[in-house]
């Protein structure tokens, strides 16, 4: 099987697929200023993505949640996500809290699916 790497730079890639699973690195926000904002732009870049990769988020199979402050963000994001989601297809999910990489971004998500 072929190892394909989507949107690479020198210390990873968007995107990676083999076979027929397709694995995203945790996509950040760009500009949003609380979670419901920057959990909408996120998932819109794992919808590109996904589509890129040849899926869609009714294949996903797995999905990790990193929220800056559970307590204050968990209910903004899961509004997000919940509408985003198709009914019936939700993935399993995990959902923590995490110090994240820059001071400004409050969710983090990283999926895995399968493609279409």
């Amino acid at each position: 099987m072929i190892i394909e790497r989507i949107q690479p730079n020198p210390r990873l890639s968007a995107a990676v697929t083999y076979g027929d699973l397709v694995f995203l690195s945790g996509q950040v926000p760009d500009d949003a200023s609380d979670a419901t904002g920057q959990t909408a732009q996120v998932l819109e870049k794992i919808d590109a993505l996904l589509a890129e990769a040849g899926s869609d988020k009714d294949h996903l199979l797995s999905a990790t949640i990193y929220l800056k402050d559970i307590g204050r963000d968990f209910a903004a994001m899961n509004d997000v996500w919940s509408a985003w989601l198709s009914p019936g297809q939700a993935p399993s999910r995990t959902t923590l809290q995490a110090e994240l990489a820059r001071p400004q971004v409050l969710v983090e998500i990283s999926v895995v699916a399968a493609r279409r």
